[in-house]
């Protein structure tokens, strides 16, 4: 609940710190008094739009604070501190501050941490409902009525989301296993034919650098054949280098032991005979491995380009073609077997369609039953808020299929007629000010237990009544903020002895400063108010006296 608000140099408010206890709140003064500029300061904590108007003359900037105590933080709450990454301990206090300056710029903070405005009017739908003259919030904007319906017939809202889900997540799955299977078949011709050429060209991991290797030596054989056949010459023959080496060492074999050196010279040469027989036979295959065969390189090279030309075609390298294949077979598998998968799916499809349908068709039983008993609860409170002439109906209404949601198979609507006679409209379109508020106050308390915000607030509820009827409507509001905390903007002596805690707004002058004041009333001090509201400006004796036998009523 609101606990405390501070608010600086907002219009004729100077400085005000007001602190806020549980139960039914009343806030009186006269006309003029400010209660408006209270309301529009709230309002800023809430998210409404800033205005520079709002800036007290003469200064730069206004403030207004707000605290928020819980005994533990709502869940709709706590998911949107969350999502805005903003932190608040367990039992901590929910601290809102908005600043407006003066040229228009706002900034806001929840707990000291900076916050969009977008924030603060997500978290106003589960601090503050305010019902006033002009109320588009609460009970009158429709998309909330379903929500308060279920709640009002205890309805099972959870089971309704979840079977929801669970049809949504099997659709989405068939159809996205048909787009596979529509769009496999669609390449089915293309996948064979793919898959054919790939087969005849029969491609094998390393076969690119195996191939290039052997093209680029035969291109070298090429490049070197003239030097390859003059050193063949030069090696091959009887009159041949080797040849030459090998007819001298014979000779000096013959005369090696005639002397120590010639044995040496043959050792020499028997060495440089063995080199040049090896040298020769790394000629011969250095010829055979770069032996240029015209017929083969251009084999080799035709290969390569069908090769290269296949890994472009399918957007890989050569080495990944054997892979592109095994995809191609996979996908051709796929289509044999998506009918089978698609069967399976529609199944699970089918089954969750009808669960769904199901939870929806009691979901909407329950509502019907719901709506005709707070229609009548409702009824009960019309009259003696001086309603008597009007309906309420809280209208249950079939959703075509493509509007089903998690929320189920209905659209929920408050309606009013407010005359004999006539259709019944939207709350907000066909209530007058006065009528509306107690329209929404029959329903709040027809709804007493079936949540909201933390804090509720009715601006003006009992203007244009009095008596019995105003009576009537302090009852209810009592009635209402028990448990809770409701605050009441009133004219109403009736209303205003009903309160728990009254607070009175006045205006002061000083010169040419005008300033606006909130005070808490004591027992004497409250007396007088009400006396006040009772008689106008002079307060009499009769007009206290009346006011202790309201006190003593409420």
């Amino acid at each position: 609940m609101l606990t405390s608000l501070s608010i600086r140099n907002v219009v004729l408010i100077e400085a005000l710190d007001l602190s806020f206890a549980s139960g039914l709140g009343v806030l009186t003064g006269e006309t003029g008094a400010g209660k408006s500029i209270l309301l529009d300061a709230l309002g800023l904590v809430l998210g409404d739009r800033a205005n520079s108007g709002l800036v007290r003359a003469g200064e730069d900037q206004a403030s207004v604070t707000a605290t928020f105590e819980f005994d533990r933080i709502p869940p709709a709450i706590r998911r949107a501190l969350n999502e805005a990454e903003v932190e608040v301990e367990p039992g901590e206090a929910l601290i809102i501050k908005r600043r407006v300056r003066a040229d228009g710029g706002s900034k806001a903070f929840v707990n000291d941490q900076p916050v969009g405005v977008a924030l603060l009017r997500e978290l106003a739908r589960s601090l503050v409902e305010l019902h006033g003259q002009h109320d588009d919030r609460g009970l009158v904007n429709a998309r909330g009525h379903r929500a308060l319906l279920d709640r009002y017939a205890g309805a099972d809202v959870a089971g309704i989301e979840a079977a929801w889900s669970r049809w949504r997540k099997a659709e989405d799955a068939l159809g996205s296993a048909r787009a596979d299977v529509s769009r496999a078949a669609e390449e089915q011709d293309l996948l064979l034919a793919h898959l054919a050429e790939l087969n005849a060209l029969a491609p094998i991991i390393g076969e690119e650098d195996e191939l290039a290797g052997q093209r680029t030596d035969m291109q070298k054989g090429e490049r070197l054949s003239g030097d390859l056949v003059e050193l063949q010459r030069l090696w091959e023959g009887s009159d041949s280098a080797l040849a030459t080496l090998r007819s001298a060492a014979r000779r000096l074999d013959r005369i090696a032991t005639e002397h120590p050196l010639l044995a040496e010279a043959l050792e020499a040469l028997d060495r440089a005979v063995i080199e040049a027989g090896e040298a020769e036979d790394k000629l011969a295959r250095a010829a055979e491995a770069l032996a240029h065969d015209p017929a083969l390189l251009d084999r080799i090279e035709t290969r390569l380009f069908d090769l290269r030309a296949a890994a472009r075609k399918h957007g890989c390298t050569v080495d990944e073609l054997p892979h592109r294949m095994i995809e191609m077979r996979k996908a051709l598998d796929a289509i044999e077997g998506g009918e089978a998968q698609i069967a399976d799916l529609e199944r699970t499809a089918r089954e969750a369609a009808l669960d769904y349908q199901a939870k929806a068709e009691t979901l909407s039983v329950q509502r019907a039953e719901a709506a005709r008993r707070l229609d009548k609860a409702v009824a009960a409170e019309l009259a003696p808020l001086k309603l008597d002439a009007a309906k309420f109906h809280t209208a249950v209404l079939r959703l075509p299929e493509d509007r089903w949601g998690a929320g189920g198979i209905d659209a929920v609507e408050f309606l009013i007629a407010t005359n004999p006679g006539a259709d019944f409209a939207p709350l907000g379109k066909i209530a007058s000010g006065g009528e509306l508020s107690r329209f929404i106050l029959a329903l709040k308390v027809a709804l007493a237990e079936e949540g909201g915000a933390a804090t509720i607030i009715f601006d003006e509820i009992d203007r244009g009544v009095g008596g019995a009827v105003a009576s009537a409507i302090g009852d209810r509001l009592s009635r209402l903020a028990s448990g809770g905390q409701l605050l009441a903007v009133t004219h109403s002596p009736q209303v205003a002895a009903r309160g728990d805690r009254h607070y009175m707004i006045a205006k002061s002058s000083e010169g040419t400063v005008t300033r606006t004041s909130v005070a808490l009333l004591d027992e004497a001090a409250r007396k007088e108010e009400i006396a006040r509201m009772l008689s106008g400006a002079e307060v009499t004796a009769e007009a206290r006296a009346q006011a202790d036998r309201l006190l003593e009523r409420a």
